[in-house]
């Protein structure tokens, strides 16, 4: 039997496989992780039923800043005054940046911040003028 191989059917060979690895690595999964911060609302009901009535319709432009920055997932959460966020972004994202992204990709984001900035406060132990902290994880359950 013949086994010579003709450069054609080598490069051909090359280039499925360097095709197969370029989509390997496009179709890895990205790594993300998962930041949780709280704030508290402004006391009073008022306030509070004014904070909830905006996030039941959220500007469009903000969800769209939020997209354009990377933010993966974004949830809250909330017991009587005190909230929870959860994002979930990039592995060693930089929030920072990621919201200045968000805040300049239109100018109704910005507002939005200033608007949401009125209703916040900062949780026992934040200093003034200080309103979402990062929670620090300190116990996980995987039932793996």
């Amino acid at each position: 039997m013949n086994k010579h191989f003709s450069i054609a059917g080598i490069s051909a060979l090359l280039v499925a496989c360097l095709l197969f690895t370029a989509c390997e690595k496009a179709t890895a999964p990205e790594k993300l992780t998962e930041r949780v911060f709280v704030v508290e609302v402004v006391p009073g009901e008022q306030p509070l039923k004014e904070y909830l009535d905006y996030h039941q319709h959220i500007w469009p432009e903000v969800e769209a800043g939020f997209r354009k920055a990377g933010y993966r997932n974004i949830s809250l959460y909330r017991y009587q005054h005190l909230l929870v966020m959860t994002i979930t972004v990039p592995e060693n994202a930089n929030l920072d940046s990621m919201g200045k992204i968000a805040e300049s990709s239109h100018p109704r984001c910005a507002e939005w911040n200033k608007v949401m900035a009125g209703y916040q406060a900062g949780v026992p132990g934040t200093a003034p003028g200080q309103t979402w902290v990062e929670a620090s994880r300190f116990y996980h359950f995987n039932g793996q």
